[in-house]
């Protein structure tokens, strides 16, 4: 099989996803673009240097629908001969457009890809888009459809979680992204925002709090005790499928669950032949992909099942990676993975997370493999594995190796 490796990553800063927000007059077409523009700038690609561009965005309405990934090739300085494919895997969808590009690689269909994803949270509303899991009562009721967050807490009931628990991993996760900005790490694959006139508009992850201490956290307020007592009940429906829990205990809120955000990444993938001819060194190879199904109800567990899925598929074993990046979409699902694999806290997420710098559902499957490559380089370390929880149940993960 053909090797799949990494060339270049990039992202945006991460803007407040709300109308005072510093990206919120970008559209995602505009985003998505200077995404490309930056990649294609930075790695000389002319002509139809590229197979195609795979681009992930979950609420695929409005500004972000309509293959958005064909209209951003069309808005950027790439060429026209490249298509472009949207996808949507919900939050993997950034992840999942990589992991798509590196099997097209390795199978031959293509020498390079270029793959990432958009979410402008603050412009497309998440939820506009509907969904038949959570409108559709045949399904609804089949499935003991819950909202997220209360799946969260679920998970958090069942394995014994605290407030005090999910509270200082969003403590850790504001000082650890503090440290990572003031340190300069994300330096290599920061591009600013810039308007219409060529001004810069956003430089850094603006949504951060880095004075966040378990004293401000404390102090908030549960955000889904309301939603999970109060009529449809959705607690009693997370119980029906639970009837071994006594009750939901509701430990999430703001503070340690993911912020709403809107930003871009993308990722350069080729083989080895496309490196030679570009003149480009590839950072690293993508050992393995995977994605998987898992319960609905309680949705988050996903990077537990994919991450046995992709150690067992590519004969590793947990001990085998140096850095994990496991998406903060709440607290209770980090806390989660680091208890089934028994991996310490000072090899996870070690930049901070989604739960400091915030999650643009359809780009941070991108970011998060972009940012474990550049702290694999940073430390001199060699494997790494990125894995996210995704909605209605399914996990998905990729092993990175520094070449």
């Amino acid at each position: 099989m053909t090797e799949a490796y990494i060339y270049d990553t990039i992202r945006t800063p991460r803007g407040k996803g709300r109308k005072d927000g510093s990206l919120h007059e970008v559209t995602s077409l505009r985003l998505s673009a200077q995404v490309l523009d930056a990649l294609a700038d930075r790695n000389d690609l002319n002509g139809h240097a590229v197979e195609d561009v795979i681009w992930g965005n979950v609420t695929q309405v409005g500004e972000q629908g309509g293959c958005l990934a064909r209209s951003a090739v069309l808005a950027s300085k790439l060429d026209q001969s490249i298509p472009g494919l949207a996808i949507n895997r919900f939050c993997a969808s950034g992840m999942e457009a990589v992991n798509l590009a590196a099997n097209q690689v390795q199978g031959g269909a293509g020498s390079a890809y270029i793959a990432g994803g958009v979410e402008m949270m603050g412009r497309v509303a998440m939820g506009s888009d509907g969904a038949a899991i959570a409108v559709d009562p045949s399904l609804a009721m089949e499935s003991y459809f819950v909202p997220q967050g209360i799946s969260a807490d679920i998970i958090a009931t069942e394995y014994g979680f605290t407030r005090d628990d999910a509270d200082a991993l969003a403590a850790e996760s504001q000082r650890r992204a503090a440290e990572a900005w003031e340190d300069k790490r994300f330096d290599k694959s920061i591009i600013t925002v810039r308007d219409i006139n060529g001004l810069p508009i956003l430089d850094h992850d603006e949504y951060m709090r880095p004075g966040t201490d378990m004293q401000s956290l404390g102090a908030l307020k549960p955000a889904f005790k309301d939603m999970g007592e109060a009529m449809p009940g959705f607690d009693k429906i997370a119980l029906m499928k639970y009837p071994h829990l006594e009750r939901i205990e509701h430990i999430h809120h703001a503070g340690n669950s993911s912020g709403i955000v809107d930003g871009a990444a993308g990722v350069l993938i080729g083989n080895k032949e496309f490196g030679e001819a570009h003149g480009l060194k590839p950072r690293a190879r993508i050992r393995a992909t995977a994605k998987i199904g898992t319960d609905p109800t309680i949705m988050l567990t996903g990077p537990v099942p994919v991450t046995e899925k992709i150690l067992a598929d590519s004969g590793m074993s947990i001990s085998d990676i140096d850095l994990f990046e496991v998406n903060e979409a709440f607290a209770s699902v980090v806390l989660r993975f680091m208890q089934a694999f028994d991996v310490d806290s000072d090899r996870v997420n070690v930049n901070g997370g989604s739960i400091a710098m915030g999650h643009p559902l359809g780009a941070t499957g991108a970011i998060i493999i972009g940012t474990l490559l550049d702290e694999l380089e940073r430390t001199g370390k060699g494997t790494g594995l990125a894995t996210l929880c995704i909605a209605s149940g399914m996990g998905a993960a990729t092993i990175i190796e520094r070449v």
